[in-house]
């Protein structure tokens, strides 16, 4: 695997941290102005929409449990 080069970490957990972020940023938006940004992008697909969901959810047990690879231990 490729190493981040922003964080040094491997690619996967790169993009995991950004997914979760992205989902953080969505529940807040809901939380406070009531607007869900993923339906807003992508209502079109439905599909997608469950996607990103699932992604995000995955990208957050991925930082619960945290990356085990060698680049990431480092």
């Amino acid at each position: 695997m490729k190493t981040c080069k922003n964080c040094g970490k491997c690619g996967p957990h790169c993009i995991g941290k950004w997914l979760v972020i992205i989902g953080g940023l969505n529940w807040g938006l809901m939380g406070l102005l009531g607007y869900n940004a993923v339906e807003e992008l992508l209502g079109a697909w439905p599909w997608l929409v469950t996607l990103v969901y699932v992604l995000v959810g995955l990208s957050a047990v991925l930082m619960i449990i945290e990356s085990k690879c060698g680049k990431c231990k480092r």
